[in-house]
């Protein structure tokens, strides 16, 4: 099995990052692949609603970046992590875009994600934290993924690089996401062929205003 993990910070080795890596420590000791993408560097255009993904459904946005390349790979992963900063109450702008277009070109090809275990972490100086978690929890809900849950919400704190290592509750709760997380992966795999999976259906679009 393989977990891919989006760091969405601009830093590369920042907090978030070592949030991914305490839940991703966790899933390597169950014999778990994870791979961790630096997204949050990356200049990445926001969804221009264009809906060309839905005309073409061929699993692609027609903006060529990496968030094509992005999207295969989380197609092709059992586990998809999401990381984020906190800015202004929210998570990072880069990481917006990224899943504004990831997610729809998923739901415009029959649901991508569908039943995979996703899950989003948040580092955040002081505020704003579950905010931005909430919003990652949108993303994770929209495309029908099964999210695994730990034993508060997925927050850590800190400001310089490497200090939320020292927040002993939050490293505690990636520390059991992760832990959760290969659980349910292996609950999901010990499944396939043994119990039937909900038949996908086509969304319903309903406009309040006629």
């Amino acid at each position: 099995m393989k977990v891919v993990a989006f760091n969405g910070s601009p830093r590369k080795e920042g907090n978030t990052y070592e949030a991914i890596k305490i839940v991703a420590d966790q899933l390597i000791n169950e014999n778990i692949d994870v791979e961790i993408i630096h997204a949050g560097n990356k200049k990445i255009q926001g969804c221009t609603a264009c809906n060309s993904c839905f005309k073409s459904r061929n699993e692609q946005c027609i903006i060529d970046d990496e968030v094509n390349e992005w999207i295969q790979k989380m197609k092709e992963a059992d586990g998809i992590i999401f990381g984020s900063p906190v800015h202004f109450s929210d998570i990072s702008a880069t990481m917006k875009a990224f899943l504004d277009r990831a997610t729809y070109v998923g739901s415009a090809n029959n649901g991508l994600f569908r039943h995979k275990v996703g899950t989003g972490i948040i580092s955040v100086r002081r505020a704003g934290g579950i905010p931005a978690f909430n919003q990652l929890n949108n993303y994770i809900s929209y495309s029908e993924m099964l999210m695994p849950t730990s034993n508060y919400w997925n927050v850590i704190f800190g400001l310089k690089p490497g200090e939320a290592v020292k927040d002993d509750e939050g490293v505690q709760i990636m520390r059991i996401l992760g832990k959760n997380m290969a659980w349910l992966m292996k609950l999901i795999e010990f499944s396939e062929g043994k119990i039937e999976k909900p038949v996908p259906e086509r969304k319903a679009y309903m406009n309040m205003v006629r």
